[in-house]
């Protein structure tokens, strides 16, 4: 589909001041700003930002007396659930050991991953000529939370006015839990976190285009484990999957189907070896995949994985570190009909050791398949960590 026709910016607004971030900075904190919406809009997408830092930069390790290690930015339009963001553990250059990032920096953290939520069944409710605020908010919050956005307009050049109406929606509750278990001494504990959401929506548009009826729906699943073993280790092992699909038909077949699936794997790791090695390893990727049909699908299939593993070795002695060494492994496929790419990069300690890169694309044989694949080498998964020597 082609790109928007008007973005308009979602930032807050100050006197002196415009186009800054949402500050949230706990979980009841609500931030908002009102749009009017041009007459003749016949599709919007909201993409949504968001910057975790504070008490809340490592989220993803909060126990329950720190509101727990599950987030989410969810999106309202006049105090109803419009979506929701389930976000990408991004890892900032000085986050867990700065070392672990020294050359190759964490997924994300000099470009920030973006989330795309379809507002179109909502039109109905906004074509009103009337100003609708867009609220802001992040379940289970510390200080600070940065939230952004920017509103994707498509507009009906043949006429000023297009009509619309909400025809369904089904929102049920979060569903969140958390279980903790004991073994072993009083500091062996392990805490074990659980979430879902399900977001459907359904509404037409009438423009020039015709009658377009749009459903949009989002799942997502959540999982945590965080284990501590006898203040010598600690352990994250997080999941977090979502799953958008938006269908939109008119009166002779589907114009676009997309679904969208993301996936976000974490493994952190921190232990006392021989009490006088610490070691530090993070194992963190963001798997993306996109399928697209329909007369306005456009580009079509796509698919993103990038998978990155660091470790780092610090020998103490007498409470001083006296030798480090570390390194990281990240590679990185991207495969579509426009083309395909493959970067596998290692580095050791300052140096990078290995970079290897393949822009080759070899079409599926098969009759009528059309399936396009990257000519490469098989991706490592969760064994990819790169092998340490000790200074």
């Amino acid at each position: 589909m082609s790109p928007a026709d008007l973005i308009v910016p979602m930032s807050r607004s100050l006197p002196l001041n415009d186009g800054l971030w949402y500050q949230i900075q706990n979980a009841t904190d609500v931030e908002s700003t009102s749009v009017t919406l041009p007459s003749n809009a016949y599709r919007a997408v909201l993409e949504v930002y968001a910057s975790f830092h504070g008490d809340d930069e490592f989220w993803y390790t909060n126990t329950p007396a720190s509101n727990g290690p599950f987030r989410e930015v969810t999106v309202r339009v006049d105090g109803v659930l419009a979506g929701a963001v389930w976000p990408f553990p991004v890892i900032y250059t000085g986050g867990i050991n700065p070392l672990l990032w020294r050359p190759i920096t964490a997924i994300g953290s000099f470009n920030l991953p973006t989330y795309d939520i379809e507002l179109t069944p909502f039109l109905g409710k906004l074509l009103d000529g009337k100003a609708h605020e867009f609220g802001f908010a992040v379940t289970n919050a510390l200080d600070m939370w940065y939230v952004d956005a920017n509103l994707h307009l498509w507009l009906d050049r043949g006429s000023t006015v297009t009509t619309a109406s909400l025809v369904s929606y089904d929102a049920p509750e979060l569903a969140a839990n958390t279980t903790s278990s004991q073994s072993g001494g009083p500091d062996d504990i392990m805490y074990h976190t659980t979430a879902s959401r399900h977001i459907s929506t359904t509404g037409w548009v009438k423009s020039s285009y015709g009658n377009i009826t749009t459903n949009a729906t989002q799942t997502f699943t959540f999982e945590n484990t965080i284990a501590f073993n006898d203040d010598t280790s600690e352990t994250v092992n997080q999941t977090t999957v979502a799953h958008a699909c938006i269908l939109a038909a008119d009166y002779a077949g589907v114009l676009y189907s997309v679904q969208e699936h993301r996936n976000f794997p974490l493994y952190l790791d921190s232990q006392a070896q021989e009490q006088v090695i610490v070691r530090s390893s993070v194992t963190h990727g963001l798997d993306e995949a996109t399928v697209a049909a329909g007369r306005w699908s456009g580009a079509g299939n796509r698919s993103l994985r990038n998978m990155q593993s660091s470790v780092v070795d610090v020998e103490e002695r007498d409470g001083k570190a006296v030798g480090v060494s570390w390194g990281t492994r990240q590679t990185y496929r991207y495969e579509a009909a426009d083309g395909c790419y493959f970067r596998n990069v290692s580095s050791r300690d300052y140096s990078v050791v290995s970079d290897q890169s393949n822009e080759v694309c070899v079409k599926a044989a098969s009759a009528g398949g059309g399936t396009v694949t990257a000519a490469l080498p098989a991706m490592a998964g969760a064994d990819m960590a790169p092998e340490l020597g000790r200074n």
